[in-house]
């Protein structure tokens, strides 16, 4: 990929490479079959990462280093949780409760719906079509005809549920939510608070002595925090033990994390929480955004409890305007952005073959967390970071889409770039951080375990 498109593609993300840095982004796409450019898209995204963890290094005193990302290896990362296989089983997860609702739906007025089973939403959005738990496809292809694309969204979304219309794009970007996000940078940061300024100080890797709380579940969130674990920093990732989860995509982001429980129900298990943020230089989130600001761990709150903090969150539908605050997923962003409608061609809408979001905006908020560090070294201050799904999937809009799906080269033979370890699941082989670093290479210090499997405390 040559340096001036390169340029380009952060440029649109509202982010710089350096001409001076040392970067090279081996290869092109189309290497999954999709007219967007998710290989290269991604690569600099990594790249974007590497230049930031770059600076830390120089910060603590490192030499100046070369980055590479190749393209095929970025875009393999997009869908990491399917190449992982633990104990030699592989493959997506198998669907759970409910999710037999997830899936692209005809309306009445001849538009087209992602319903989202999520974790609970199943028997709602049931509900919501006049059917029960035993319906089958039939059955609620049948519903949704009867309704209107539009109506059942809004329906959908005035009980919480998650759903979106399939857009086109000059739809989305006329709508209320898509002309607030339009305005904004792919990584948003904003100083929240004040505090002396707080060097890195000495240490073996970029981010050594940086401790990251990780309360966010389901790739986009965790993926922020296993970015950073990849470049040094200790990592605690909070779950609650009274939510689902998915197994799979906790085996793929649980890499270099400790992992731990807590209920915030419960008094005296938030008081931990509260004195492990006082300990933390980075707390993560990517529940709705609002929910944690209700049991008092918003953004200033949080700031409060300790200044200097670097507060990382990730939503849906973005920050500003009327859906900053409604419940969605990957599927869901792609769905509204245009991107379905797009890659569905001449027929109905589909998706896009990778979680082009959930991952892209991991890297994105995991490179605004270290952005945000930097600036607490030189002029201190608590930061907040914000990333969202829906514009991410805005910014791969952007770069266009005039690829031929029929061209793709696909991802190719993975073996060189898959580690297998010993893990708290068992044999575990997966796919190694995709950016490559001359002088402090990426990699991941603790194996993956399951949730819950570590006391919540920050190591002596």
């Amino acid at each position: 990929m040559e340096r001036d498109r390169a340029a380009w593609f952060a440029a649109r993300a509202g982010l710089e490479l350096d001409p001076a840095f040392d970067y090279e982004i081996v290869g092109d796409d189309p290497v999954l079959p999709t007219p967007f450019h998710l290989g290269e898209g991604v690569a600099v995204a990594l790249a974007l990462v590497g230049q930031e963890v770059a600076r830390l290094w120089e910060e603590r005193g490192g030499r100046r280093q070369a980055v590479a990302v190749d393209v095929r290896h970025a875009a393999a990362s997009l869908r990491s949780y399917l190449v992982l296989a633990v104990n030699g089983q592989s493959g997506a997860p198998p669907p759970r409760a409910g999710y037999f609702v997830t899936g692209i739906w005809p309306c009445g007025d001849g538009r087209y719906i992602h319903l989202h089973g999520s974790f609970n939403d199943g028997p709602g959005i049931l509900a919501e079509l006049g059917l029960g738990d035993a319906a089958t496809a039939e059955e609620i292809a049948a519903a949704t005809r009867r309704r209107g694309a539009f109506e059942l969204e809004d329906a959908l979304a005035a009980k919480g549920l998650c759903a979106a219309v399939c857009r086109r794009h000059e739809e989305w970007v006329a709508h209320r939510q898509g002309q607030a996000l339009a305005g904004q940078p792919v990584v948003t940061l904003e100083r929240i608070g004040d505090a002396p300024p707080q060097p890195l100080g000495e240490g073996e890797r970029p981010l050594s002595g940086v401790r990251v709380l990780d309360l966010t579940r389901v790739l986009a969130g965790p993926t922020v925090a296993r970015t950073l674990a990849e470049h040094g920093a200790e990592v605690l990732h909070i779950a609650s033990p009274g939510l689902p989860t998915v197994e799979r995509f906790e085996q793929d982001t649980g890499h270099g994390k400790r992992q731990a429980f807590l209920d915030l129900n419960d008094g005296g298990q938030a008081e931990t929480l509260r004195e492990l943020i006082r300990g933390a230089d980075v707390f993560s989130q990517g529940f709705q955004w609002g929910s944690l600001e209700r049991r008092g761990f918003g953004p200033r709150q949080v700031a409060e409890l300790r200044p200097g903090i670097v507060y990382v969150t990730e939503n849906a539908f973005g920050y500003g305007g009327p859906w900053d605050r409604r419940p969605g997923w990957e599927q869901l962003a792609q769905a509204t952005t245009g991107v379905c409608v797009v890659q569905g061609g001449d027929g109905p809408p589909v998706l896009a073959p990778a979680a082009m979001n959930d991952y892209t905006t991991g890297y994105f908020g995991a490179l605004g967390a270290m952005m945000a560090l930097r600036r607490r070294a030189r002029e201190g201050g608590s930061w907040l970071v914000r990333v969202s799904l829906a514009r991410t999937s805005m910014w791969y809009y952007d770069l266009g889409q005039e690829l031929d799906p029929a061209a793709a080269t696909g991802t190719g033979d993975l073996s060189g770039v898959m580690i297998e370890r010993e893990t708290g699941w068992g044999s575990m082989r997966y796919l190694r951080p995709a950016l490559r670093m001359s002088e402090t290479d990426p990699f991941w210090s603790l194996p993956s375990s399951p949730l819950g499997s570590d006391e919540p405390r920050w190591l002596d």
